[in-house]
């Protein structure tokens, strides 16, 4: 384009070469998560084990890991297992402080338990990037930092089943490390669904979501995932609230890789995997929001249609639309519908109210995802000519002159409409070179 602003997505102008779109990891947390579900996603994303298994072997623990394919309801999805020498897998853990929760539990102080600060005093001593350390290190304070809220316990105090915290250690080392492997950017999330009910505990019966995990989702959006089982363990929840940038729907990126990570087996209505989806931000695209109001109306007279959507526009209307639609008593009519910056809904209503005689607006905020574009005018035989140059989302530009222009243009100068267009666009094109 002939002035690109600041923000120009990426590509060559004027010998500068903008930073590549993004690398964005987006998680579908539909099912929940836990530690080994979110290491088995970034393995079926593209995460290669001999890589993954070479940084692990830094951490000097004893342990290997188990990957397999498995099916949940209908998927093939990735599992993974962290299996400790001379424990029985998973299911061997029994905590004695805080309770049983899935992948790993705080423990309280005993033979076969590791405390919070030996676990960090190892991180700090393996062979691992900095960077991957830095995020290992994150992963396990938030984990805790809310284990020593829920049990009244300071962090030093805060203990973990020496199975347990094997798994922890290795499963949220597999995240550092995925993130860095997989050369991820920006992290973002749906809203985490929530099980309910409630589980056994070194304690007795406790209810679902587990303490520690409530408390690492503090300020995170939820939803009812409508099971009566675990859905996000308190490891699953602190990759969530550390390495998560953003809880929002997935943005807008060019899809490179799906991966599904699977957990326990479960009965229910949705599978029990964590999706997660590579790709690069489409950063040629912005994005804002409009609000979309619309009525429906049985006795507009069509050619008051005009007026009607003068006075929207002089409002400050976007776009004004009308369609034919069938309305109840079999009568025909017509959906007027208002696209508008926010901020202009009440004026616009009140126009809708006083020109179009209906008795209630229809008003909802949309997300809109935008071209980059640029108005200005160029120098044709005809005069000067608007003209819109707009870049697509693979970074082409294409142009169009502005029709009332043109029009004007052909008018002067008794010449067809299309020779204007033509030298105004090829215009265009020249400047944009």
């Amino acid at each position: 384009m002939p002035r690109p602003s600041s923000t120009a997505s990426s590509g060559k102008r004027g010998g500068i070469k903008s930073p590549g779109p993004r690398r964005i990891l987006h998680l579908d947390v539909f099912s929940g998560i836990a530690g080994n579900m979110f290491a088995a996603a970034l393995i079926d994303l593209g995460l290669k084990r001999k890589q993954l298994e070479e940084d692990l072997a830094g951490l000097g623990v004893d342990h290997r890991i188990k990957l397999g394919k498995v099916r949940r309801a209908g998927f093939s999805a990735r599992s993974l297992e962290v299996v400790v020498p001379g424990a029985r897998g998973r299911k061997a853990r029994t905590p004695s402080r805080g309770h049983d929760h899935g992948p790993h539990g705080a423990a309280g102080h005993g033979a076969g338990s590791r405390g919070y600060l030996e676990i960090t005093e190892l991180l700090g001593k393996a062979r691992l990037s900095e960077t991957v350390r830095s995020r290992a290190l994150a992963i396990f304070e938030a984990l805790g930092r809310a284990e020593a809220r829920v049990h009244g316990v300071t962090l030093d105090e805060v203990h973990f089943h020496e199975v347990g915290a094997v798994d922890a250690i290795v499963d949220v080392t597999a995240a550092a490390i995925g993130i860095e492997r997989l050369e991820i950017d920006y992290v973002t999330s749906s809203p985490v669904a929530l099980g309910h009910g409630s589980t056994e505990s070194a304690h007795g019966r406790i209810p679902l979501p587990a303490p520690a995990t409530l408390e690492l989702l503090k300020g995170i959006p939820t939803v009812p995932a409508h099971v009566e089982w675990e859905t996000v363990t308190p490891t699953g929840a602190a990759i969530l609230r550390t390495l998560v940038d953003d809880f929002v729907p997935m943005p807008a990126i060019t899809v490179e890789a799906i991966g599904l990570g699977a957990g326990n087996d479960r009965k229910g209505p949705m599978p029990n995997v964590l999706r997660a989806v590579l790709g690069r931000e489409n950063n040629r695209l912005g994005r804002d929001r409009i609000v979309v109001l619309e009525a429906n109306l049985d006795d507009l007279v069509p050619e008051h249609f005009d007026f009607v959507m003068e006075r929207l526009f002089e409002e400050g209307a976007l776009d004004v639309s009308l369609q034919h639609i069938q309305m109840k008593k079999n009568r025909p009519g017509f959906l007027l519908r208002v696209l508008a910056r926010p901020s202009d809904r009440m004026n616009l209503s009140g126009v809708l109210f006083a020109e179009s005689g209906t008795l209630g607006v229809r008003a909802q905020e949309w997300e809109r995802l935008l071209l980059e574009r640029e108005q200005g005018r160029v120098d044709t035989p005809y005069g000067r000519i608007a003209v819109k140059w707009v870049r697509d989302a693979e970074g082409v530009v294409q142009v169009s002159a502005e029709y009332d222009a043109c029009k004007r243009a052909a008018r002067r100068a008794g010449v067809p409409l299309r020779d204007v267009v033509r030298c105004a666009e090829e215009a265009a094109r020249e400047q944009a070179s």
